[in-house]
């Protein structure tokens, strides 16, 4: 197994060089980071303005301008956005906050999707079968930021109503200036983190339960899975630890390749509920031109898609020793 890490490893290492080239030069190429600056009244001080462009390595060439961010960014520098702030502990944060929704959100939808895939399979062409199927594509015709709005027009308010009290939150990753114990401030969190939690899980898990579905049927209907049932075996015992196993494994790939997707998804979300994270942090990058924000938005969630593969990968590995033994 820590061949196979190893191995991953140094494949992701040049598609991430790869991947920063490619996001540099069309950062690069996207705006005047001292567009804002230039526009001021009264006028800034031509001076002023070329202190800045030389503070954010504007008079240098693109090449050089390259080779000097890698370096920073491979060390953990971030550098500093237009207006001076260290990007590095900023993205931090927001990544600390955008995670959260991503790791609930993908591990709800990847419950679902393995339970009503199965389900479905096991009931081929019963009711249950067809109304799992018609919610699937139901939820997988919705695009996530619509989800999300339905989800905050109407689930929050009725629920608040039928509860008494103001038990979901619509606005914000948590209360402003929240403190308390800890049961109370997770809670809190909680209350925050279901609307978009629920919303980026429906619109993931309606594809994938189909997947697995599908992978389920083809293994349910292999020889080895025959000759388990004719030795008499429990039906559950058949379908969970022999079928599940096997069915279990392409899955896996599915959720690590799409976990891109994902990611855009969660940026778009977090605009609709007014969470302070990457994708707030990314958009505001993206209307300033402020690069370093823009690029180390981009690099980190690179990053992450690649942990996520890395992740798949192992999983797959546990699923299926032949992986390990290649």
């Amino acid at each position: 197994m820590l061949t196979l890490v190893a191995r991953r490893l140094l494949v992701s290492i040049p598609v991430l060089l790869l991947s920063s080239v490619l996001v540099f030069v069309m950062v690069a190429n996207s705006g005047d980071p001292l567009a804002e600056l230039k526009g001021r009244n009264p006028p800034v001080p031509a001076g002023v303005i070329e202190a800045r462009r030389h503070q954010l390595h504007l008079d240098r060439p693109l090449p050089e301008r390259y080779w000097h961010w890698i370096r920073h960014f491979a060390r953990g520098d971030m550098g500093q956005s237009i207006k001076g702030i260290d990007v590095g502990p900023l993205l931090i944060r927001r990544a600390a906050v955008t995670l959260r929704m991503v790791v609930l959100a993908i591990v709800l939808a990847v419950l679902l999707a393995v339970g009503s895939g199965v389900l479905s399979a096991v009931r081929q062409y019963t009711i249950s079968d067809y109304a799992l199927t018609f919610a699937g594509f139901l939820f997988l015709s919705m695009p996530a930021f619509w989800l999300a709005a339905i989800l905050k027009e109407f689930g929050a308010i009725r629920l608040n109503q039928l509860l008494g009290r103001q038990w979901v939150f619509v606005v914000g990753d948590q209360s402003p200036n929240l403190t308390g114990p800890l049961g109370h401030r997770l809670a809190d969190y909680g209350g925050h983190l279901l609307l978009p939690t629920i919303a980026i899980a429906l619109a993931a898990y309606a594809g994938w339960s189909r997947f697995q579905r599908a992978a389920m049927l083809e293994v349910l209907g292999s020889d080895y899975l025959r000759m388990a049932r004719a030795k008499g075996l429990p039906r559950w015992r058949v379908t969970i630890l022999h079928a599940l196993r096997n069915a279990l494994a392409p899955l896996v790939t599915v959720v690590a390749i799409e976990a891109a997707a994902i990611l855009g998804g969660v940026f778009v979300v977090e605009v609709v509920f007014s969470w302070h994270g990457m994708g707030e942090l990314f958009v505001q990058g993206v209307r300033a031109s402020d690069a370093n924000v823009v690029l180390a938005c981009l690099m980190v969630s690179s990053v992450i898609v690649v942990l996520f593969n890395l992740l798949a990968d192992v999983l797959y590995g546990v699923l299926d020793p032949r992986v390990r033994a290649g």
